[in-house]
Formats: C-alpha cells, structure tokens, sequence
C-alpha cells in the first residue's frame, strides 16, 4: 500500500439537489490544491489522491474552502491516509459477529471525542441497532436499514462533538481497493 495515498469524504453532497458539486469539479479543486492522481467513487464525495503529507493535512481546509468560495455552501471534509482505511476495513467488530455486510457502515470523525463524549452515546437510541466507537471511527450495524434508525448524523454529531460522515460498507471496501489495499 502507497503511504502517499489518501482518501477525502465529503458530506452531504450529490449532483442535484441543494448541495450540487460535480465529481469532475470536485476533482479539479484536487487538482488545483497539488494532489495528483485525483479519483473519485460515486457521485457522493468520495476522493482517492496522493499528495506530500503536509499537504494531505491540509486537503480538508482548502477543498471546504474551495467549495465555499465557488459553490457558496459549506461542506465538511473528512480525510483518512490509506493505511488508516485499511485498518477500518480489517477492525470491523461486526463481521466477526456474522452481520450482513449489506447493512454495515461506518462513520468517520473528523476528530477523535473525548471518552466522556462517547460515554454520553446511548446504546438503546435506536433499538436492534448497534454501534461501536474505535478511535476516529464509529462501526454501525443497521438490521432496519438506515431510514428508520435513530442514529443519525445529526445525532452523532451532537453528542461526539465533531463532524461526522458516513459510508456504506460496500463503499468503503471499493475505497481501499482504489488506494491498492489487500
């Protein structure tokens, strides 16, 4: 696996609707920003890039930036290194519990809370839902599917105190294999 490779995860936008960004622009803001070999997955932000570490520590920063300044709306930018996906992806704790990877996701955290915000989740929110928090990663398990679960974005924003976004775990596999994963 390239330790120059990264992975950028906006929240909340898509190609129509409120929040439009074109995958192509998106890329280009990338581009314009140093990062070479700029892929996207899917229509919904999700960005494979290889930069300089200091300048991946500032991706997040300057494509929020970028957005604003040409598209007028915020929209919060999580990054992850490729080695950092690759562990999300072997530390699931609810394959090793035979869940249907069709109804796991994972959602990454711009940073990491403090264990007395994590101690505020409550396990009971959302019944036969389940989660797990490991560091900047919280592993959800969703047998209703994502609609009717009451462990929402909002929710886990406000309680962890920091942005969150999330990913199917179909999504996430496609993702560490576009970074050269096993």
């Amino acid at each position: 696996m390239d330790s120059g490779v990264y992975i950028a995860l906006l929240r909340a936008i898509n190609v129509g609707g409120t929040k439009k960004l074109l995958m192509a622009d998106l890329r280009a803001m990338f581009e314009a920003a140093g990062c070479t070999d700029v892929r996207t997955y899917i229509q919904s932000g999700n960005v494979v890039f290889r930069a300089e570490p200091a300048l991946a520590a500032r991706i997040p920063a300057l494509i929020q930036a970028r957005i604003a300044d040409s598209k007028g709306f915020e929209v919060p930018v999580v990054s992850r290194t490729a080695a950092e996906l690759d562990a999300v992806v072997t530390g699931n704790p609810f394959l090793a519990t035979g869940a249907d990877p069709a109804q796991l996701h994972v959602g990454f955290l711009a940073d990491a809370p403090s264990e007395s915000r994590v101690a505020e989740l409550d396990p009971d929110r959302s019944p036969r839902d389940a989660f797990e928090m490991r560091g900047r990663e919280v592993y959800l398990h969703f047998p209703n599917g994502t609609a009717r679960s009451k462990l929402t974005v909002d929710y886990l924003d406000r309680v962890l105190g920091t942005t969150i976004t999330i990913r199917n775990w179909r999504t996430v596999g496609k993702l560490r294999d576009m970074t050269g994963g096993d």
